[in-house]
Formats: structure tokens, C-alpha cells, sequence
């Protein structure tokens, strides 16, 4: 299943890692084990953010996921299901919306 994992590092270990050279190696590390669809780098309400788009097979892949950012971050880490649009066209939308009037 598709997730965004929206991942908001504390800024006092990131600031510690990049001062001591470290941080780039370690997003480029946790990224290559990962193989995100996507990464994105952005910012939400005023911190760092990293948006990923990756691929779960199952709910116990979600510490593989999460852990490299929690560990090596103190980061923290949403996962939030999302769809393509043949997704929500297989959803039977019409059906729904005739079902619940």
C-alpha cells in the first residue's frame, strides 16, 4: 500500500548532525535502504520536513520505515495512506455516494 511519510526532524539534532558533517551521509544512507517512490524536502509549520512516498506490503514493514528517522533523527514520523487517481476510480465512489444520500 502507498503512504506519504511526512518526517519532522527535532532541530537540535539535526542542527547537531549537520555542524558535525554527518547529516547528508545519514539521509543518503537511510534513503538507498528505503528506495522511496519520492522524496521531497519542504518545510511545514516552520521546521524541516522530508516527504517520502513509499510502498508497505504489509503493517509490519512500518518500523523499517520509521525507525531510521526516529534513531537517527529524534525525528517524528506520520504515515498517511494516499491514492493514485486509478485507486479512487476502483473505489466505486458513485456507489458510495448512492449508498449514504
Amino acid at each position: 500500500m502507498r503512504f506519504l511519510l511526512h518526517v519532522t526532524p527535532t532541530v537540535q539534532r539535526f542542527n547537531q548532525l549537520i555542524r558535525e558533517g554527518k547529516a547528508d551521509a545519514l539521509i543518503k544512507k537511510i534513503l538507498k535502504e528505503l528506495k522511496p517512490e519520492a522524496t521531497y524536502f519542504a518545510e511545514f509549520r516552520g521546521e524541516r520536513s522530508w516527504i517520502l512516498v513509499v510502498n508497505l506490503k504489509d503493517s509490519s514493514e512500518m518500523p523499517k520505515f520509521a525507525e531510521p528517522f526516529f534513531l537517527g533523527f529524534d525525528a517524528e514520523v506520520e504515515f498517511h495512506p494516499v491514492m493514485l487517481v486509478e485507486d479512487l476510480q476502483k473505489a466505486g465512489i458513485k456507489k458510495l455516494a448512492k449508498k449514504w444520500k
